[in-house]
């Protein structure tokens, strides 16, 4: 199922204008970054990510053998409750983000899911750590929008799948390193009935991208589509591959979090087995001290005090791991 998943990502590279896959000599590159925002309860911001990274060379990718990380990803200053969603790929938390230490095969793609939230009004400062063809920010509908500061951002108007639909927005050709903020606001919705989006450019002026005309049919997208190798195709079509794709997305991420759900779980459960095994031998060692300490009074070793201050302590002992175990079968 990965593989399908996987195998389904890769065919957005089509849609890639070829000069910038040239245009990087990177042994690591990202194929696909998408980052879907939207409110938590407390009003804070969720970020789910999933990340595409791929290994250009004829050799396995180690990193850059200065130090246990294979990949260093970044996370924006104030992020919390990070996530990992794949336990195959192992993973470290750094002071600012995390690494990871599994190796990448050569000529291979390891996606990297992971969220984090961002807390109240704080704006999203973000760092790609690698040269990026294109990140896909994904926005639900109704859960407000997104302003782009430090980088050309396109819309990509409404994307309607499943029983959600979504606002998409797009940055290509993300240098390494590159710096740019995501600017969120949930009670501001894009207007469905404008005929122009704003898509922020790297001076902070406003550059029109239509909204209502069909995805294929605004500037943006002509410009895309005319570098594409997929310009003779009908982009209809491929609109339809897209949401797809995007679909796609989406199960890739319920996917992992169900699997790290069961993982945690089964992690539990051996955590509380281990527990309840602990409890149930100290109880066997109190109960045969009782005994020892029966054996030793009733032999005339112990005078009636000594006796009656560790029989008072035994049973004090016992009665406090009877509790816990109590907690086991409540």
């Amino acid at each position: 199922m990965i593989k399908k998943i996987t195998v389904f990502f890769l065919g957005l590279m089509l849609l890639i204008p070829f000069h910038g896959l040239a245009a990087s000599e990177s042994k690591l590159t990202v194929d696909m970054y998408y980052i879907v925002v939207s409110p938590a309860e407390d009003g804070s911001t969720n970020l789910m990510n999933m990340v595409n990274y791929t290994n250009t060379t004829d050799e396995d990718f180690n990193g850059d053998g200065k130090s246990e990380a294979v990949l260093t990803v970044t996370l924006p200053e104030g992020a919390k409750d990070l996530n990992f969603l794949d336990n195959k790929i192992a993973f470290k938390q750094v002071d600012n983000g995390f690494i990871t230490t599994t190796a990448i095969p050569a000529n291979q793609t390891m996606v990297l899911p992971y969220s984090y939230r961002m807390p109240k009004g704080k704006d999203i400062n973000l760092t790609v750590d690698y040269p990026a063809q294109m990140m896909q920010i994904l926005v639900p509908e109704g859960r407000g929008s997104i302003e782009v500061k430090g980088a050309e951002a396109t819309s990509q108007g409404l994307f309607p799948f499943e029983d959600q639909n979504y606002y998409g927005y797009s940055i290509e050709n993300i240098k390494e390193n590159q710096p740019f903020t995501l600017v969120y606001n949930k009670d501001k919705q894009p207007a469905a009935d404008e005929s122009n989006a704003a898509a922020t450019n790297e001076s902070g002026k406003n550059s029109s991208v239509t909204h209502n005309s069909p995805a294929f049919h605004n500037p943006g997208h002509l410009r895309m589509w005319a570098q594409s190798p997929l310009h003779r195709f009908n982009p209809h079509v491929i609109l339809i591959i897209l949401g797809a794709i995007l679909i796609a997305g989406i199960s890739y991420y319920a996917y992992f979090r169900r699997k790290a759900r069961l993982e945690e779980e089964r992690l539990g459960a051996d955590k509380e087995e281990k527990a309840f095994k602990l409890l149930m031998a100290k109880q066997k060692a109190i109960m045969d001290k009782i005994i020892e300490l029966e054996e030793t009074f009733g032999d005339g070793k112990l005078s009636e005090d000594e006796y009656q201050a560790k029989l008072a302590a035994y049973k004090q002992h016992l009665v406090q791991v009877k509790l816990n175990l109590r907690n086991f079968v409540e």
